[in-house]
């Protein structure tokens, strides 16, 4: 396919296991080798082991719409408008409803902000976004890091409406963002360590922003208009890929190799790729754990006791 080219296919998706109504958020689990996705709706938390035809559902307190794997086996959730960490129970073994240890509140003074979409970057600092459930429909959805060692911290982007399409270059210096209400996908230059984003341009012009991730080509694949999009690094559109089945809401590279690219439907179906289209893809950008061990702590409370 040439560099300037675009393809457009449809594609029946293969079902691998259905479970809820699906947010927009799934993870591929390494340690547990399992794929995992929230039910924003049903309070459940799922997991689908690479190699079993049923999904298990862990019941939550709250509901959760965002969610990251952690260095220590934990799950961090953005819950309305909370981060919490959750332990989860062993596999094949029942657990009670998970209740999640409140990490922060986000912008506690305004009620109508929930988290709406996250990710971790390529230091393991969770970056997410919020949006305004009210009816007005105001821009008032912002950007933020959250990292043990420095918690809370606004990244300076533009506000939003509904915040979405949050993803990191394969080197972690440029993160995309958008919002789902207006506009195209964006992108800015971003600094892990200090929290500080600067050159912030449009990326690529985009009829719908959902969820997004980047593969080791260093491409970024966007959730929209019923199906996937592939964008080269320069914004190009090389591909768009529409799921006969269902509107997919969320998609994760992960599996051996982080070769599998897996969609989730709105209504709660998982699907893989058929062969002959999944072979002709990169491979995917493992994500990095949320740091979440003892040397993060550690620093954070010598940080604490230092103030």
């Amino acid at each position: 396919m040439s560099p300037t080219s675009t393809t457009t296919a449809s594609t029946t998706g293969i079902l691998l296991a259905l479970a809820g109504q699906a947010g927009c958020a799934l993870r591929w689990d390494p340690q547990a080798a399992c794929w995992r996705w929230p039910d924003p709706q049903g309070g459940q938390l799922y997991a689908w082991p690479q190699h079993d035809g049923k999904a298990a559902g862990a019941r939550l307190q709250e509901n959760a719409g965002v969610i990251a794997c952690c260095r220590s086996g934990r799950m961090l959730l953005g819950q309305g408008k909370r981060l919490g960490m959750v332990e989860l129970a062993p596999a094949g073994q029942p657990g009670r409803p998970l209740q999640a240890q409140v990490l922060a509140t986000i912008d506690a003074a305004e009620a109508r902000t929930v988290i709406s979409d996250g990710c971790t970057d390529r230091h393991g600092n969770f970056v997410f976004g919020t949006a305004n459930t009210g009816a007005d429909q105001r821009p008032i959805g912002s950007f933020y890091q959250y990292s043990t060692r420095h918690g809370l911290r606004r990244l300076a982007l533009p506000v939003v409406v509904t915040a979405r399409s949050i993803a990191f270059s394969v080197d972690g210096t440029r993160m995309y963002f958008a919002d789902a209400a207006r506009g195209g996908i964006m992108q800015c230059r971003y600094d892990a360590e200090r929290a500080k984003v600067g050159e912030i341009r449009e990326f690529a012009q985009a009829p719908e922003r959902g969820a997004a991730t980047v593969d080791s080509a260093g491409m970024l694949w966007s959730v929209q208009a019923g199906g996937l999009a592939q964008y080269c690094a320069d914004g190009h559109l090389r591909r768009r890929i529409a799921l006969e089945q269902e509107q997919p809401s969320g998609m994760a590279f992960g599996g051996i190799d982080t070769r599998q690219l897996l969609l989730l439907g709105v209504r709660g179906g998982l699907y893989g790729l058929p062969p002959a289209l999944a072979e002709e893809l990169a491979p995917g950008v493992a994500d990095t754990p949320f740091d979440d061990g003892p040397a993060a702590v550690a620093d954070s409370q010598r940080r604490r006791q230092g103030d």
